[in-house]
């Protein structure tokens, strides 16, 4: 049984992180990075309204566009409705799209960052519908959305939008058992939905690509021809129903080691699984705060901290040594709700905590760590 973009190779292109000279894109590698992907017979292209400041979108079509034939490529790319404050802005981010990128229809359309409460604002704003109108016009090909969320919000989604034909989530290795992303779990659901899935933040926003020297090492004994990061893509891409697996290259030579073991992609075998669990395993054995995000804690937090989620970050930094990542992602958890300082050590997290975890003081570390 065939499923969408089955015959799509298994790498995408993000356009997300290209390079850069100061606050512009340098589009001469970023041609020469497309053109190497696009020789090796890759095609999937994906950006989203707000990437790089509406920028990413413009590349493509520099850099796509412009210069290969129309069928020849698949352009995917975002609505960020939630950054919006009326429905005819959130609706005039298609239009803006298909004009940066010039590409007269988007592949794949994607209802961007849905999760949590930003769910509920594409609801507002009836994208669910309007998207699938562009559809029937033929200005979309295929509709689909992107979400960092547990399991469950992804079944009700898909449960209520079944016309939805694809969905994007972070999928790695290192996430696969996590009680913060469970990847595993996401994928069961939308296997259970039959919805082929985009994969990305393969390589966890370039922590899998130099992991730390245990989980390093481990890979590097069993195959030290092949570099850490293709352990993680080709992970994602031997998952069945797997459209395409985004990674986001930032120069040429990640591009060259990319489409090295892509190219002729074959799925890990059984020995490679073991060698990536024992990686796995390894990672888990890192210390770092044992929250399993039932987020007991947060609903009886009279400042409204968003605890597992600030933890979440500050294991960035623990686990993977990624301390710009566990800042932006703590950044991004305050906005949320309140800052780790904020809290008045009234003690009502820890009461309901499961695991016992001493939530005040892992507070005021985060506190003083990442909010300098």
């Amino acid at each position: 049984m065939t499923y969408l973009g089955e015959n799509i190779p298994k790498l995408g292109f993000g356009f997300m992180r290209l390079p850069m000279i100061g606050e512009e894109i340098d589009m001469e590698q970023t041609k020469e990075m497309v053109d190497l992907f696009m020789s090796k017979g890759f095609s999937y292209f994906d950006s989203s309204w707000g990437y790089i400041g509406g920028k990413s979108e413009a590349a493509m079509k520099t850099a796509i566009v412009d210069r290969y034939p129309r069928e020849s490529f698949q352009i995917a790319t975002k609505c960020p409705v939630w950054i919006v404050k009326t429905e005819e802005e959130a609706k005039n981010m298609f239009w803006t799209s298909l004009k940066r990128t010039g590409a007269g229809y988007i592949d794949f359309y994607l209802l961007h960052n849905l999760g949590e409460s930003r769910t509920k604002i594409f609801d507002d704003f009836g994208m669910w519908d309007y998207v699938r109108e562009l559809k029937e016009k033929g200005l979309i090909r295929h509709i689909g959305f992107s979400i960092h969320d547990k399991a469950d919000a992804i079944d009700k989604i898909l449960t209520e939008h079944p016309e939805m034909e694809f969905v994007q989530f972070q999928l790695n290795y290192a996430d696969w058992e996590s009680y913060s992303i469970e990847a595993r779990k996401c994928y069961e659901v939308a296997l259970k939905h039959n919805k082929p899935i985009v994969v990305m933040e393969p390589l966890k926003g370039g922590a899998l690509a130099n992991p730390v020297d245990s989980v390093k090492k481990i890979f590097e004994e069993a195959n030290h021809q092949m570099s850490v990061a293709s352990w993680g893509i080709r992970y994602a891409a031997s998952l069945d129903n797997i459209v395409t697996v985004l990674s986001g290259m930032s120069s040429i030579e990640q591009v060259r080691d990319n489409v090295s073991y892509m190219e002729h992609f074959q799925p890990l075998t059984e020995g490679e699984r073991a060698v990536v669990e024992k990686a796995r395993q390894a990672f888990s054995e890192i210390p770092c705060i044992p929250c399993t995000s039932c987020e007991y804690c947060v609903e009886g937090c009279p400042q409204k901290i968003h605890i597992a989620n600030v933890f979440a970050a500050y294991n960035r930094k623990m686990v993977y040594d990624d301390f710009l990542h566990a800042k932006q992602f703590y950044q991004f958890a305050a906005r949320q709700g309140g800052k780790a300082s904020d809290c008045i050590a009234c003690g009502n997290c820890e009461r309901v905590c499961p695991q016992h975890i001493n939530i005040i003081e892992n507070l005021k570390i985060i506190a003083e760590e990442l909010e300098k």
